[in-house]
C-alpha cells in the first residue's frame, strides 16, 4: 500500500493555484515504539493556512516546500504500538495532508463520534466553533441584548457566531457574498437582517440598515471596505474581535489594499478592537465543547457543510473556500470509516 499525501510545490504570490500544489505517493508509515497509525477520516481546510504558505515568521512555522501540509485532522487509530490511544480511537488534531501518518498522540484529543458527526469536530465543535466562542466571550465580552454584527456570516465560523449572538438574546445581523447564503442567514439561522455585500452599492448603507441600533460587537473575518464601512456605525464602547482578513490574505506588497480611512473614529467612540489567537484560550475551547454540544442536542445550534471527495481534491478545496466557493465550513472526506 502506498500513502498519498499532498505537498507544497511552490509558494504562492498572490492568490494560490493548483500548481502550488503536488500529488504524491509515500511509503505506508510505521509506528515506532509508543506510536499510532492514523488513518486520516477529514481534514480541514482554513483560511489561516494561507499565510503559512508564505516564508514569514508567525505564531506558527511556514509550510515547507517538498513537504506535506498541516491542518486539522479527523482520524482513526489503525494501529496503536504504546501510543497515547488504543486501536479503534477516534481523535482529532493538527496532521498531515496525508492518508495515514504516526504520532505519539500528543497534541490529539479523542472525540465521540456519538456525540456529532466526525467532520463537526473540524468545524462546529472544533477550530471554527471555538474561534467564534473565544471572539464573542473571551475579547468581545458579548451581552445579552448586545447588537452584534459579523462578517462572512455564513462561513464556518460566521454562522456560528450568529448564532450564539442569538442563543445569549442579542441582534444578529452579517454579511455575505450570495443571496444563497443571506437567505440561509435569515430564513434558517434566525439572523435579524444579512445582506449580499458583493451586490450592495453603498457598504456604508447596508450596515447602517441592518443595524439600526449601531454594533456594540462586531467579529471581523473579511476586513477591507466592509471594516471601514462597520467602523462607521460602531457605538460608544463597542468591542471589535480580529478573527481574520482574508480580504487581505492574498495581497502582496505591490497591491496591498488600503486600510479604512475612518479609524479615527474609534478613539473618539472608545472602541475596544483585538486581534485573537483561538489556542491563547484553552479554558474556553474546553468549555465551547461542552456549551456547543449541547446547543446541537438541544437544536439551538444548526450547521453547513461543503464536503469535498478525496485527497487529491484537498488543494482545489482550499483555493474555493478563499474565493467563498464553500457554504459553510468546507472539509474533505479521505475515507469512510
Amino acid at each position: 500500500m502506498t500513502n498519498k499525501q499532498i505537498l507544497l510545490k511552490s509558494r504562492p504570490s498572490g492568490w494560490p493555484t493548483a500548481d502550488n500544489f503536488t500529488l504524491a505517493d509515500a511509503a505506508m508509515p510505521k509506528p515506532g515504539p509508543g506510536e499510532m497509525l492514523l488513518q486520516t477520516l477529514y481534514l480541514s481546510v482554513d483560511p489561516y493556512m494561507r499565510g503559512r504558505m508564505n516564508d514569514v515568521k508567525s505564531y506558527v512555522p511556514p509550510f515547507q516546500i517538498g513537504e506535506p501540509l498541516q491542518g486539522g485532522i479527523v482520524a482513526k487509530v489503525v494501529s496503536s504500538n504504546g501510543g497515547s490511544f488504543p486501536q479503534g480511537a477516534y481523535v482529532t488534531g493538527m496532521g498531515l495532508w496525508a492518508n495515514y501518518m504516526t504520532t505519539d498522540g500528543k497534541g490529539f484529543q479523542p472525540v465521540d463520534p456519538t456525540l456529532a458527526p466526525l467532520s463537526y469536530y473540524l468545524g462546529i465543535l472544533g477550530m471554527p466553533g471555538m474561534t467564534a466562542y473565544v471572539g464573542l466571550k473571551g475579547v468581545a465580552d458579548l451581552k445579552e441584548g448586545d447588537n452584534l454584527f459579523v462578517s462572512a456570516a455564513s462561513g464556518a465560523v460566521g454562522q456560528v457566531v450568529g448564532q450564539i449572538g442569538k442563543n445569549m438574546g442579542c441582534h444578529v445581523a452579517g454579511s455575505a457574498g450570495d443571496d444563497a447564503k443571506v437567505a440561509y442567514l435569515k430564513d434558517e439561522l434566525g439572523f435579524d437582517a444579512a445582506f449580499n455585500y458583493k451586490t450592495s452599492d453603498n457598504l456604508f448603507r447596508a450596515v447602517k440598515e441592518a443595524n439600526p441600533n449601531g454594533i456594540d460587537v462586531y467579529f471581523e473575518n473579511v476586513g477591507g471596505p466592509i471594516l471601514e464601512a462597520v467602523i462607521a456605525s460602531l457605538n460608544f464602547n463597542s468591542r471589535v474581535a480580529l478573527c481574520g482578513m482574508i480580504a487581505n490574505y492574498n495581497a502582496t506588497l505591490d497591491d496591498m489594499p488600503p486600510g479604512p480611512r475612518n479609524l479615527a473614529l474609534l478613539v473618539g467612540r472608545s472602541v475596544k478592537m483585538q486581534g485573537f489567537i483561538v489556542s491563547n484560550y484553552p479554558d474556553l475551547c474546553k468549555e465551547w465543547i461542552g456549551v456547543g454540544a449541547g446547543w446541537i442536542k438541544e437544536g439551538k445550534l444548526k450547521y453547513r457543510e461543503s464536503v469535498a471527495d478525496g485527497i487529491e481534491n484537498a488543494p482545489q478545496a482550499f483555493i474555493d473556500m478563499m474565493s467563498g466557493k464553500n457554504f459553510g465550513k468546507q472539509v474533505v472526506k479521505l475515507a469512510d470509516d
